[in-house]
This record gives structure tokens, C-alpha cells and sequence, in this order.
């Protein structure tokens, strides 16, 4: 069949072609032996013509394991012939306990594709395509396929999926008919079935970073506004002695910077009278009684001003002011079990707002203005109601109600976030992922309880956003980085890999590109993936919907893969426009 080596330049070998047209019209993209005395080296066809078929060198078999690379290129007299059975199994891997069923191989037929659980799962993975390409049907399918197989029996497995469009309910939440001990859970915005969950994000458990994020800070000077609103939050929702004397003391404090400034007596009193309405309390508002000697005056009494220019009561309200600042103010102590809602948030922004003086500082007005316009935004909007506050709950028992589902553990965890404008959506969905990663890292043993994060439309959460500079790090390059060893692990789904972040897309160690046409995208795709061949980047453009290309950590060489369509199927096909129009 295949004539001699006529020769070798770089990986590629340049054989002499015997064979007749119609056989060689068949062996493009297929795989050949060069064989020789303990030697066995396997080459791809990627180019024939009438005289010579050229072959690239993809790795070497040592006994039944293939290895990826060649050490020795094959003498020149090695023998050649096409890749047999046993040897093809090696490639494509065999269905286990430790396996599943990827779909069937394109090139080679009735053989099925089975890569490695581990290989493929303990890594980092892109899915890419066009829109259409078959992503959500892959992604659908894949998942089905695993929990298909009794004998791996994922039972603790926690597959977090964040839908962009509510497209994958339809296609697992018969779940529980494959096996009673598996359970979908569906997490929305906008629930409509009894078993739909509505989404809750308890507020407590966020940090100055998810804070900032959330009120899209954008100067450093904005940090320590929020962070003392978060301590002022946690102390104020707890309505006891401390929480009202704390509260006494911020507002005599910023009070006496007003009464001992600068100002004139008229300014002074609309000072006064502003910090008054938007902090007050029973021993500070407009009808509270000063106590005198032999009389007695209400608050906004004592500010009237007099012939002279000044304030009629000076002595006597600046004593009473004096009676509330404490001297241990810095010493309280936050309540462990401290919770807050987004009401007692506000608040506190107010009480950190005077207590810094902002109104006497240009750039500090600017940025707390800010902050608070994009607070009242997210309180009037309805994406404020799943920001809950009326319960304590520790980060572990909220893990564990995101998993439980009626009393049972579920594998698939779908959050759906398609009614949530783009700007919070990928906020939600950092604070998530934060979380999920700050409960894996807290474990005793490391990477026990394994999340894989799902991210639907992963173009719209990981960009490339200016966070490292205001928090210093991205949560998402973080999990790139460090999630594998912690058992969390992110599986990016998106139709323009251009747009996410280099340092996830660097990260990842296993690829499944469906058809691509754009060609910065395939531009990006071949500069990622040097070691696919040029003729298998010309094949991803015209790929079959369903077909993709995998390559990376999990697959001994490049495979083509054709997955079957999964069943139920997801809500992603196209709109039936003639239907409609009828």
C-alpha cells in the first residue's frame, strides 16, 4: 500500500504513494504505523497527492501505551501500514467505571470516543463554537452521558451550571428517572414550577471585594467607605444598646466637626439639619428633647440663631452632644452571627458618609455619591430582592442548601440567570463562584468535595475587567490558577474565545471546538493550539453541528468527535419562523 520514506523534514515524512485514486481519496486525517525492530511510531496523513503522501509524527507506542512525541524518528526503511484495531483503542480509550462515552469517532467508524473522568474533569475545559454549532446540545449530552453510566455512579458530584438563557432545564430535569439517588435542582430568577428555587444570595456572606464589585467601585478611595459600611451594617442590624450608642456616637461626632468648623452659622445649620435627616435616632432628631436647667428645648430649637449671628443654645446642645461620644468607639465587637439586609446596608453608608465628612471633601462627596446612587439603583431594581438579609446562615450551610434539594443531595446545580442584566449577572456570578471556592479552600481535606462550574455564555463573566486593579485579583484567573488543587474546576462555554480572559483561556488543559467561521477566533484557536494540524483548523470551520474537535490532557491525539443529540434536548434550538408566521 504505502511505498518508502523518501525522506523526513522536520516531523513530517515524505512517502513514496502506490496506491490507486479511489483508495487515496480515503486517507486523509488517517492514522499509520511506521514500524521497525522495537520501534512503533504513529503518523497522521495530512497531505497526497498522485506521487507522494505526506505524514506528521504525533507519538510513539511503547508495549500497548501510546505516548505523546517522538523521541527517534522511524528509519528509513520502516514498514507502514494503517493503524490497527487494538492500537486505535489505545487512542480512543475504552468505556469503564473511570470513563464515558464521548460520542463516536468522525474519521474512524464504530468506535466510540471514551475519555479518561479524571483526565477530562480534574482539569480545566473550553468549549467553543459558532451560535448553532451544537455547544448546549454538547455540553447537554456530555452530562447526560455521564450520568448514564451506572457503573461510575457520580453520586457526589456537584455540577454548578450558570445558564445565561434558561436552556438546560428542559434537558436534566427528568435526572432523577435515571437513578433515584440522582437529583436536579433548579435555581432561577423567575420561578415557575413548584420545585424551581428562587435565587438567594444572603448578603452577610459577602466581602469587601464582592461589595465593590457589586457597586462597581472604580477608585481605591471607595474601599474604605465600603468596608466600614459592612462593619457599621453587621453592628447596626442588631438592635441593642450597643447598636444605638454606636450609632449616637457617629452622628454627636460629625455633628461637632460641623458646630467647631469654619462655616458660617447658616451653613452650619443646613449642615447640621442634613446630617440630622439622613441619620437619626431617638436622641438625635428634629423633635428630640434637650434636657436644660429649670427648661427644657427640642433639637431643631436649639439652632435657631439669634441677633448676634449665632446659636441661641450653643452651650446647651453642645453639652448634649459631648454626652454621646465615646471613648472606646474602635473597641466594638462585630457579632459572629452578625446578618444585615440591603436596608440596613444603606443605612450604614449614611452613618459612614458623616462619619468621614464627606461633605467637606470634594473628591471623598464625588465617590460616596457614587456609591450610594448605585445602591439605591440596585434597591429599586428587582435584581435587589434576590439579596437577602433576614437570616444568619454560616458559608457552610448555605453550600449545603444550594446542594440539597427536599432533604437530597443534587448532583446538577442549574442557576438560572436570564432575567438579570449583564452588569449583575457577572457579578452574581463571581460572588458564587468566590464562595464555592472559599468553602473548598476551608475544607480539611483538600479537594474532597470537587465543583465543576459550568458557564454558559462564559463571554459575558470572564473579561477582561479591571478588578485585579481595584481588588487585586480576578476570581475567576484566581480559580484558573489555583482551583484544580482545590477541586474546583471551570468549564468555560462560549461562542468568542477572543473576548475571555487570557489567563483562563492559558490555564485550560482540554478544548472541545465546535464549528468557528470568525477569524479572529480561528486566528486565536490555532495560536492556542499548535499541535492540532493545520488540516483539522480547516475542518473546525465547516464542522457538522454536533461535531467538534478535542484536544488537550484527556485525548491521546486530536480526535473528531460527532455527538449524539441528547435526550431531552435543551432550549436551544432555533425559532420555527414559518410556524410562527402561519
Amino acid at each position: 500500500m504505502f511505498g518508502k520514506i523518501l525522506y523526513i523534514s522536520d516531523n513530517i515524512a515524505h512517502v513514496e504513494n502506490k496506491m490507486n485514486r479511489d483508495v487515496v481519496a480515503d486517507l486523509m486525517n488517517i492514522h499509520v504505523i511506521f514500524e521497525a525492530p522495537n520501534q512503533r511510531i504513529l503518523g497522521e496523513v495530512i497531505e497526497l497527492n498522485d506521487e507522494v503522501i505526506k505524514i506528521r509524527f504525533l507519538g510513539e507506542y511503547q508495549g500497548k501505551k501510546y505516548l505523546n512525541g517522538v523521541l527517534r524518528k522511524p528509519v528509513l526503511n520502516s514498514s507502514i501500514r494503517v493503524i490497527n484495531g487494538g492500537e486505535l483503542m489505545e487512542l480512543v480509550g475504552t468505556y469503564t467505571d473511570k470513563s464515558f462515552i464521548l460520542g463516536d469517532s468522525a474519521i474512524y467508524k464504530n468506535f466510540k470516543v471514551c475519555p479518561s473522568i479524571n483526565s477530562l474533569f480534574s482539569n480545566h475545559l473550553a468549549i467553543f463554537g459558532n451560535s448553532g454549532s451544537g455547544k448546549s446540545c454538547g455540553v447537554a449530552r456530555i452530562v447526560q452521558n455521564i450520568f448514564s453510566n451506572n457503573a461510575a455512579n457520580p453520586i457526589n458530584a456537584n455540577l454548578f451550571i450558570f445558564d445565561a438563557y434558561g436552556e438546560y432545564k428542559n434537558a436534566f430535569h427528568t435526572l432523577n428517572e435515571k437513578n433515584p439517588n440522582y437529583n436536579y435542582k433548579f435555581i432561577t430568577t423567575n420561578p415557575v414550577d413548584n420545585d424551581d428555587f428562587t435565587l438567594d444570595l444572603p448578603i452577610h456572606l459577602f466581602n469587601l471585594d464582592d461589595w465593590a464589585l457589586l457597586l462597581q467601585a472604580n477608585t481605591h478611595s471607595q474601599l474604605p467607605i465600603i468596608e466600614n459600611t459592612i462593619k457599621l451594617a453587621k453592628i447596626f442590624s442588631q438592635d441593642n444598646e450597643i447598636s444605638r450608642r454606636l450609632k449616637n456616637h457617629l452622628i454627636a461626632k460629625a455633628l461637632l466637626a460641623v458646630l467647631f468648623s469654619s462655616e458660617t452659622t447658616s451653613n452650619k445649620k443646613n449642615e447640621i439639619f442634613t446630617i440630622i435627616e439622613v441619620c437619626n435616632t431617638p436622641e438625635f432628631n428634629f423633635n428630640s428633647v434637650i434636657p436644660g436647667v429649670g427648661y427644657t428645648r427640642i433639637f431643631s430649637e436649639c439652632f435657631e440663631i439669634d441677633s448676634h449671628g449665632n446659636f441661641g443654645e450653643s452651650v446647651l446642645i453642645t453639652e448634649y452632644i459631648l454626652k454621646h461620644i465615646l471613648d472606646d468607639s474602635e473597641n466594638f465587637q462585630i457579632p459572629e452571627e452578625a446578618y444585615y439586609t440591603l436596608n440596613d446596608f444603606a443605612k450604614a453608608m449614611e452613618f459612614t458618609l458623616i462619619s468621614e465628612g464627606f461633605q467637606h471633601n470634594e473628591n471623598l462627596y464625588s465617590d460616596s455619591i457614587i456609591l450610594k446612587v448605585r445602591l439605591n439603583t440596585i434597591m429599586s431594581n428587582k435584581v435587589g430582592k434576590f439579596f437577602t438579609g433576614d437570616r444568619f446562615i454560616s458559608l457552610k450551610d448555605y453550600i449545603n442548601s444550594l446542594i440539597m434539594k427536599n432533604d437530597k443531595k443534587s448532583q446538577i446545580i442549574n442557576i438560572n440567570l436570564e432575567d438579570i442584566d449583564d452588569v449583575y449577572a457577572k457579578v452574581i456570578v463571581k460572588i458564587f463562584c468566590r464562595l464555592l471556592f472559599e468553602y473548598s479552600k476551608g475544607l480539611e481535606e483538600r479537594a474532597t468535595m470537587p465543583f465543576h462550574l459550568f458557564l454558559e455564555e462564559a463571554h459575558r463573566y470572564i473579561q477582561k475587567d479591571n478588578d485585579t486593579y481595584l481588588i487585586g485579583y480576578n476570581i475567576f484567573d484566581r480559580i484558573a490558577k489555583e482551583g484544580r488543587k482545590y477541586g474546583v474546576i471551570l468549564d468555560i462555554i462560549s461562542q468568542r474565545p477572543v473576548e475571555i480572559s487570557d489567563t483562563v483561556i492559558a490555564q485550560c488543559s482540554n478544548f472541545l471546538i465546535f464549528k468557528m467561521t470568525h477569524p479572529l477566533d480561528i486566528k486565536y484557536i490555532e495560536e492556542m493550539l499548535p499541535n492540532i494540524s493545520s488540516d483539522i483548523v480547516e475542518k473546525q470551520k465547516v464542522l457538522q453541528p454536533g461535531t467538534c474537535v478535542g484536544f488537550g490532557s484527556a485525548f491521546k491525539i486530536p480526535m473528531i468527535v460527532k455527538l449524539e443529540m441528547p435526550n431531552p434536548m435543551p432550549y436551544s434550538s432555533n425559532c420555527d419562523v414559518s410556524s410562527c408566521w402561519k
